[in-house]
C-alpha cells in the first residue's frame, strides 16, 4: 500500500479497500446464513403441494452465502485484491453529509408524516449542502409536496403515510 501524502483538499485514508469488501462480505454471509437457517425452520423440501414456503429463500440465501464466502477469500487472500484507500475522511465526510440526513428524514417520517417530513429534508437540504436562501428553499419544499400531495391524494386518490401525530390531518375531507 502506497505511503506517500495524500493529494491537496484530501483527508486522511480511513481503511484499504480490500478490508471494507472483507467486511460486507462477511455481514453478508451472516445474512445469508440467516436466511438458510430460517428457510429451513419454514420447510424448504418440496411438498406433496410442491415447492415448501422456505423453498426459494432457501436457495437465494444459499447464494448469498456462497457469493459472500467468495468474495471474503478473494479480499483477504486473493491474488488480486485491492489494497488501495477505500474512502479519506473528507469523503467520508461527505458521505455522511447526506447519509445522516437521510436517515433522520426516515425516522421523521414515522412521526410526520411524508408530505412535512419530505418538505422539511428537502428546505434543508437546500439550505445546508446547496447554500439557496430560507425563503427559496421553504418555498421549494412546501410547492413541491403540495403537488405530490394534490397529485396522490387528490388526483389518483392514494393517500400516502401522514404519520403518527398527523399534522395535516385538517385537510381530509
Amino acid at each position: 500500500m502506497d505511503h506517500e501524502d495524500p493529494p491537496e483538499g484530501a483527508g486522511r485514508p480511513t481503511a484499504p479497500t480490500n478490508r471494507v469488501e472483507a467486511a460486507i462480505a462477511a455481514v453478508l454471509f451472516v445474512l445469508g446464513a440467516v436466511v438458510v437457517v430460517e428457510s429451513r425452520r419454514l420447510g424448504a423440501g418440496w411438498t406433496s403441494d410442491g415447492p415448501g414456503a422456505g423453498y426459494f429463500p432457501f436457495y437465494i440465501g444459499l447464494i448469498i452465502s456462497i457469493s459472500s464466502a467468495v468474495i471474503l477469500v478473494q479480499a483477504l487472500v486473493g491474488k488480486a485484491r485491492n489494497t488501495d484507500d477505500f474512502i479519506d475522511t473528507v469523503q467520508l465526510r461527505r458521505v455522511l453529509s447526506v447519509l445522516l440526513p437521510a436517515a433522520v428524514y426516515v425516522l421523521a417520517v414515522r412521526f410526520l408524516g411524508l408530505y412535512i417530513a419530505s418538505a422539511i429534508y428537502i428546505a434543508l437540504f437546500m439550505v445546508v449542502l446547496g447554500r439557496y436562501p430560507w425563503v427559496r428553499s421553504l418555498l421549494a419544499g412546501l410547492v413541491v409536496n403540495a403537488l405530490l400531495y394534490g397529485m396522490f391524494e387528490l388526483w389518483f386518490k392514494v393517500p400516502l403515510y401522514k404519520g403518527t401525530l398527523d399534522p395535516l390531518r385538517f385537510l381530509i375531507r
